[in-house]
């Protein structure tokens, strides 16, 4: 029998969430080797998406197992009111099982999502929502320009050839370019070929600009229609993200990017990032006389090889039964 009644019975009012809900999904299983940065990356990703997004927005953090040294980081973050919702996940459920529950499950009516690795600069939401909200049909918005497969955007290409408001040709600038690949690991060499080779594709629409193209990393849309592409089925934690790119490109959605850059890849470093200190962050960075041994190629790819293999040895085992 029950004792007394219920007091939330007399509360009148209960909060209303942001049309916006910003969701980053993050993933740091210790703190050393590959991830001995990755929290600092985490704390400037927050901090970054927080600071001059020119929107309101709650804010989401999707934790997909990671150590509990990050776990108290996130708790103390959200008991200060710097993060709105959540998520704590026992075990890693891989990018498609967090993609499930997160964009099923954000409250906003748009959902701006990232990986922890993603660093904003000011403005970037509101840009990406008016790309998302001027032109017809998006499906998703990447707040950077970079160059994407073209096969991704061929729904893209075909709206703006029947529209006749593209343009095709070198529109973002050399550095641009080089940052961004660079961030994503590859050599000048074959950046410089990558960048010769290809091209960009502009758009315009009601005086608004935007490329063709967008990326799984990174990307504003609205909840209902990413409601179309769900469940997503992965049997591995990373290597098949690009379902979401084709499934938005084979539905016929725009998949497009603001021309000029609000949003970059930080990787698993600070030392790289435009405007970053790391010496005035948590994160150990080694010695240079260091840093070039290590840099080897034969010195690189035999230490990576035995660090892979010891990954997948403790994290990439099948769950017990």
């Amino acid at each position: 029998m029950r004792v007394g009644q219920n007091p939330a019975k007399y509360v009148k009012t209960v909060a209303r969430p942001e049309r916006i809900t910003v969701a980053v999904l993050n993933f740091i299983p210790f703190l050393s080797g590959f991830y001995s940065e990755a929290l600092e990356v985490l704390k400037v990703c927050l901090n970054s998406a927080r600071r001059d997004a020119g929107l309101p927005f709650d804010l989401l953090v999707f934790d997909n197992g990671s150590c509990v040294e990050v776990k108290d980081y996130l708790l103390k973050e959200q008991a200060e009111g710097r993060i709105q919702h959540l998520f704590l996940s026992e075990k890693n459920l891989g990018k498609g099982g967090a993609w499930n529950i997160i964009l099923s499950g954000a409250p906003g009516e748009i959902i701006a999502y990232a990986d922890s690795d993603c660093l904003f600069y000011p403005g970037w939401l509101a840009e990406s929502v008016k790309i998302l909200e001027t032109f017809p049909n998006v499906g998703m918005v990447t707040a950077r320009p970079f160059r994407t497969n073209p096969d991704f955007y061929s729904s893209t290409a075909a709206w703006g050839e029947e529209q006749k408001n593209v343009r095709r040709g070198q529109f973002i600038p050399w550095e641009t370019f080089l940052e961004f690949d660079r961030s994503i690991g590859q050599t000048d060499e074959e950046i410089k070929r990558h960048y010769e080779s290809s091209e960009d594709v502009c758009l315009e629409y009601k005086g608004v600009q935007a490329m063709a193209g967008a990326s799984h990393w990174q990307f504003t849309a609205r909840k209902d229609v990413l409601a179309q592409f769900l469940p997503f089925e992965m049997n591995r934690p990373m290597g098949q993200v690009k379902q979401l790119d084709q499934r938005v490109n084979e539905a016929g959605y725009l998949r497009l990017m603001p021309i000029k850059p609000f949003a970059m890849n930080m990787s698993n470093t600070l030392r790289s990032v435009p405007g970053i200190d790391p010496q005035s962050s948590d994160a150990a960075v080694q010695p240079a006389r260091r840093r070039l041994l290590l840099d080897l190629p034969p010195v690189k790819k035999a230490l990576l090889a035995v660090y892979d293999a010891i990954f997948r040895w403790y994290y990439d085992r099948p769950a017990a039964k």
